[in-house]
């Protein structure tokens, strides 16, 4: 895997305003990523891919070095390290190492559940009533995927008691971020063309190159995960948002006060 900083070089988007009106927001999609951007799990994800790593190729990563893998399709990631510091990707050993990756996080996520961000999954129900589609992206298989919706208690499906519409994981693409390929599959399941209709958000420097990668209108970043909102702000964006305050930023109506 390489460094993004090229793909950015000769992309600049200013911050805008939305701009939405009451008839506009039904036909928009939102596609924010996973961990980090709608799930607290404390950089485990981080921490065992760099373990694994560092104990199978006898080396140290730097945070500089560990940067190219946040947001990233893991076995992607993994065979960036290889390459890196062996010259070459063996497919058998990108696998093996995977899998140990895999193990190790789901163990850590028995000791250590995942939780939702605070107001996440009511800012989700907000824009889904006002007629938006909600699809998750992320870097992992189905399986780790399910295992932290299990953890948070959320459900994939279109009615108004699931959480969100879609979860489309690297098991759905045939290249994660920064391809655009999670956000088009998004896009595909909700039946939009239009990519003026589409806000992607997320938490990395990969999630904001696959909103632009995409064409996506709208490309938010957060500043919950694991990367800093200063940061993130250096690259290509049109707002800085957490999720929580996405419906604001749409100009949804505050919800109605319980009397």
């Amino acid at each position: 895997i390489n460094s993004v900083d090229s793909m950015y070089s000769s992309i600049m988007i200013p911050d805008m305003d939305l701009n939405i009106d009451d008839n506009d927001t039904a036909g928009i999609t939102v596609a924010p990523t996973l961990v980090g951007t709608t799930v607290n799990e404390g950089g485990a994800v981080y921490a065992r891919l760099k373990e694994v790593v560092e104990e199978a190729l006898s080396v140290q990563i730097s945070d500089d070095a560990l940067r190219p893998a946040l947001g990233a399709n893991k076995r992607e990631a993994i065979a960036g390290f290889l390459k890196t510091f062996r010259g070459a990707a063996d497919p058998a050993e990108v696998e093996r190492l995977f899998l140990e990756f895999r193990g190790r996080l789901e163990q850590t996520y028995r000791d250590t559940p995942p939780t939702a961000l605070p107001g996440v999954a009511e800012a989700i129900q907000r824009m889904r009533a006002a007629g938006m589609q909600v699809a998750l992206t992320t870097g992992f298989d189905r399986g780790v995927t399910q295992m932290i919706l299990d953890a948070i208690d959320w459900t994939v499906g279109p009615t108004p008691e699931h959480t969100v519409d879609f979860a489309i994981t690297s098991d759905d693409v045939s290249l994660g971020r920064p391809a655009p390929e999670l956000i088009q599959v998004a896009m595909q399941r909700a039946g939009v063309t239009d990519t003026d209709q589409v806000l992607a958000a997320g938490d990395t420097e990969l999630d904001l190159a696959a909103g632009i990668n995409a064409g996506t209108k709208y490309v938010i970043a957060v500043s919950t995960g694991a990367q800093s909102a200063e940061h993130l702000a250096t690259f290509p964006h049109t707002h800085v948002c957490d999720v929580r305050d996405l419906p604001e930023l749409l100009g949804l109506a505050a919800p109605a006060l319980a009397e």
